[in-house]
């Protein structure tokens, strides 16, 4: 099983977005992940990093995946807990779905000061991209 923390930023609502990924196997670091996005919501940001995660998992070869995000939006959205009513995050919502088939996943709602490293990660990439756009 590998424990991932997921977390997506945007530098204004909507703005540049980066997403932070840190997973975990048997209590140690193996993976971390920061990349920009491009222009849009910290929700599509929050989403994508879920997403990230998935398709990292897949690559790893891992069936077993325990999502944690400070996101309470997207985790409830992703437990069934709420319906997704944003037309731009059904897309998203259905990718990951896709991402689940074959996989054990559990998603949970985790406090922001426990999603440290995946935050970090999420605002470097904003603002990497926001400069890279002022250039």
């Amino acid at each position: 099983m590998i424990t991932v923390f997921t977390d997506g930023a945007s530098l204004g609502n909507p703005g540049p977005m980066g997403i932070g990924v840190v997973i975990y196997k048997d209590g140690v670091r193996v993976e971390e992940l920061s990349e920009y996005l491009g222009h849009g919501t910290n929700n599509i940001a929050e989403y994508s990093a879920v997403i990230k995660a998935l398709e990292t998992a897949h690559a790893m070869g891992e069936s077993d995946v325990h999502v944690k995000s400070d996101s309470q939006l997207v985790v409830r959205q992703l437990n069934n807990e709420y319906k997704v009513r944003d037309l731009e995050l059904q897309p998203l919502k259905k990718r990951v779905e896709h991402l689940c088939i074959g996989l054990k996943v559990r998603f949970e709602h985790i406090p922001r000061e426990k999603n440290e490293e995946a935050d970090e990660l999420s605002k470097e990439a904003a603002e990497l991209g926001r400069k890279r756009e002022k250039k």
